[in-house]
């Protein structure tokens, strides 16, 4: 089972491409994604940007373009998933 997933048979799951919402896309990029390079890409600018709380590590400050996908000026980073399913097709 494992060769199939990485010879790139079974695409289910993070694996599988999702569309980005424009707001999402703003941060990640405008072309179909896996879910898990999209957490990948959001991370990226969560550290580029230095938008951890520096107290608690597991929160996250967002900037102008994080708070159009969070829906407000914070969230962790177990809500993160949340609310980027909320914002791919």
């Amino acid at each position: 089972m494992a060769e199939t997933k990485a010879a790139g048979g079974a695409r289910g799951g993070i694996a599988k491409p999702v569309t980005p919402s424009p707001e999402l896309a703003a941060i990640v990029g405008n072309g179909p994604l896996p879910r898990s390079e999209i957490v990948s890409k959001l991370w990226e600018h969560i550290k580029k940007n230095n938008l951890q709380n520096p107290e608690n590590k597991r929160e996250i400050l967002a900037d102008d373009k994080l708070e159009k996908v969070f829906g407000g000026k914070k969230a962790t980073m177990f809500e993160m998933n949340k609310h980027v399913s909320k914002h791919v097709k």
